[in-house]
């Protein structure tokens, strides 16, 4: 999909997602770290209570006397839900208006009391810790004693900052992105500058070159390339033009001179002796043309590397002979004309 968008879209995607990712995990692992410490401090609160809960029923005399320096101190720790139970299971105190559940109270077999255990009742979030204290009272015994907190408090904190980490991130993303956009932008501007340049190459300025020093070193290597091919294509280029200037230089010559002659030839009435003349002039001429015909397609063969190498003798004073004579006959051959 990303195949129909620009090279500079794509990059500001990609860098967008994973700024975005990355951001998403940093905000995760705050809000770990911040619940998992809310969890260890209610924790440390819930011993704590439980040591002040040790002292109360140490001093206590009677169950009365709990009961009362019991509803006496928590009226000063709010959020904070006590249950005590003798060895019977007979309640001896239970903060009004809060039931603890009954698995909680009696466990089931497996279910450490040791830890701290956290359940929910609708919206409400509760952690509690239970243990066994000692009594002191005539009736003795050990006392099976809860202590539960509400952790509204905390759960207001991490939803207070779960919205502003989902503020931040999604305000960060939106900033990564446009950074990312600048950044792919400034970062392809020597690409747009090359393409400027290849733009400009035509056929008759063919000596424009790529910007290979003003470009990073990524780009440095294609620039270069570029560069090499547009250095090849020039040599070519200007190769074609004098090859295509002397072929026609060299083609004037004898259809000027079969057109002089045959010109010349109906200019007036003539013998048959004159017109053979005439005629095996004009067949050397058509010899001339048709070996530089064959010229042309032995060269363009060897241009795309069509022949094969092959290796035969010949005779130079022959071809030199040859060349002089015909050179020596060119212009006896006008002259009779």
């Amino acid at each position: 999909m990303l195949r129909r968008f620009s090279l500079t879209t794509r990059l500001t995607v990609i860098y967008t997602l994973v700024s975005a990712l990355v951001l998403l995990g940093m905000a995760w692992i705050i809000a770990m770290t911040v619940s998992r410490h809310f969890e260890e401090l209610d924790g440390d609160t819930l011993q704590d209570k439980i040591h002040l809960i040790q002292g109360i029923v140490a001093k206590a005399t009677s169950p009365i006397d709990l009961r009362e320096r019991l509803e006496d101190s928590l009226q000063n720790h709010p959020g904070l839900y006590v249950q005590i139970d003798d060895q019977a299971g007979a309640s001896l105190f239970a903060s009004s208006a809060f039931r603890f559940p009954d698995w909680l109270v009696r466990p089931p077999a497996g279910l450490s009391l040791q830890a701290v255990t956290t359940w929910r009742d609708g919206e409400q979030e509760y952690r509690a810790l239970s243990a066994l204290v000692p009594r002191h009272d005539p009736l003795g015994g050990d006392l099976r004693v809860w202590a539960a907190l509400d952790t509204h408090h905390h759960a207001d904190f991490i939803r207070s900052l779960q919205t502003t980490l989902w503020t931040y991130l999604a305000l960060a993303a939106m900033l990564s992105g446009l950074l990312g956009w600048w950044v792919a932008r400034t970062g392809l501007a020597p690409l747009r500058a090359m393409k400027t340049r290849a733009q400009a190459v035509t056929a008759h300025k063919l000596d424009e070159r790529m910007p290979a020093e003003a470009v990073p070193i990524e780009m440095a290597d294609l620039a270069e390339s570029l560069n090499d091919m547009l250095a090849r294509l020039q040599k070519d280029f200007q190769r074609l033009s004098e090859f295509s200037s002397d072929l026609a230089h060299e083609l004037r010559t004898p259809i000027s001179n079969l057109m002089t002659q045959t010109q010349v030839a109906l200019s007036q009435p003539r013998n048959a002796d004159t017109y053979r003349e005439i005629l095996a002039s004009n067949t050397e001429e058509f010899q001339r043309l048709a070996r530089m015909v064959s010229d042309m397609l032995l060269l363009a063969k060897a241009e795309h590397g069509l022949l094969l190498p092959s290796a035969e003798d010949i005779s130079l004073a022959a071809e030199a002979q040859a060349l002089l004579t015909f050179t020596r006959r060119s212009p006896t051959r006008k002259a009779s004309v």
